[in-house]
């Protein structure tokens, strides 16, 4: 005889872990339908956001270089004063020890001036003060008690110089750790961006952006050097011997520059000293406002805030090292927001 029991019921909480997984997995389905087309950027839209980041990233460099910059003059500078301080508590030590010579000698001939005794255990700024103590001191004496008593102002002044740029020190550290975190996180994005192409898609940009170059290339009159100064001209020609070098943040040669990096060490090959900031190098020199007034070995400033700069190569093109992952290279002036041009 056949059975007619009923088949077992699967119990409450096994069918809700069911439900829930099935609603899930409908969900993710139609979430992954719906997400996919527009989650996949196309090349130019990545080309596109990664621009975008490498400019971010090279305003925050700019800062950077800035902080590394203020740096390493704050460090010369608190260095240069604390050996002033050393020379001078030396100074001071000489002038007690010619004091106490003096007041050896008062003892030996009769016994020390109580004032000179008083000073020789205390601070000397309490008894020039007193007019009835200088009555009781020799010229000579108040002579060296006066010498004392400049230099301890003197190594006052310099010591609280000294802590104010060793706490403008330790805030410069900061900013520098805080600029070189920006523009790490920037290029992991903008790499993030870039691992999403394909190796077709990465090679057909590798391409575009080496056409690119050559055009630029091409339009530059590598005798157009005639019209600029000698410096000028020594600087260009040093850039030129760079071409091909990698774009570093920070990096300001010989074998690797940021884009201040590059004409920084540029004209510093041509015997010149321009600041170490492409904000800096806009105020460096006369500013061009025209295109067509540009001579081959000019600065040129991009973008509202400066973080950009690069040397004129003649032609309306420019020679420049323009972002991670590209190389020093020349580029049309009008690919980059122009603001105006600097001739040193």
């Amino acid at each position: 005889m056949a059975s007619h029991r009923r088949p077992k019921q699967p119990s409450r909480a096994r069918v809700t872990v069911l439900t829930t997984a099935a609603a899930a997995a409908v969900v993710l389905s139609a979430n992954a339908a719906n997400a996919a087309p527009s989650e996949k950027l196309t090349k130019d839209e990545v080309k596109a956001k990664v621009d975008k980041l490498y400019q971010e990233a090279e305003q925050a460099t700019e800062k950077l270089d800035g902080a590394k910059d203020k740096q390493q003059k704050l460090q010369k500078e608190i260095s240069t004063i604390q050996d002033n301080v050393a020379r001078g508590q030396e100074d001071l030590n000489k002038l007690r020890d010619s004091l106490g010579s003096l007041a050896t000698a008062q003892y030996r001939s009769g016994g020390i001036d109580p004032s000179v005794q008083l000073f020789l255990s205390s601070n000397p700024d309490d008894y020039l003060d007193k007019a009835s103590t200088l009555d009781q001191l020799s010229s000579q004496q108040v002579e060296a008690l006066k010498k004392i008593q400049d230099k301890q102002r003197e190594l006052a002044q310099e010591r609280a110089e000294a802590s104010d740029k060793l706490k403008d020190l330790s805030a410069t550290r900061t900013e520098l750790a805080k600029q070189k975190k920006a523009v790490q996180a920037k290029l992991a994005d903008a790499q993030k961006l870039l691992n999403t192409l394909t190796a077709k898609e990465k090679a057909a940009l590798d391409a575009e952006q080496a056409q690119a170059a050559s055009r630029a290339s091409s339009r530059v009159d590598l005798g157009n050097t005639g019209s600029a100064s000698g410096r000028a001209a020594a600087a260009f020609a040093a850039a030129q011997s760079v071409i091909g070098s990698p774009y570093v943040y920070g990096a300001s040669g010989p074998s690797s520059f940021d884009c201040s990096g590059l004409t920084s060490w540029a004209y510093a090959q041509a015997g010149v000293t321009i600041p170490r900031t492409s904000e800096a190098q806009a105020n460096a020199g006369t500013r061009i406002y025209s295109e067509s007034d540009l001579k081959v070995g000019d600065l040129v400033i991009f973008y509202g805030d400066y973080h950009h700069v690069g040397l004129y190569a003649g032609n309306g093109q420019v020679l420049h090292a323009p972002h991670t992952g590209a190389v020093v290279r020349y580029e049309s002036i009008g690919d980059m927001t122009f603001e105006f041009g600097v001739r040193i």
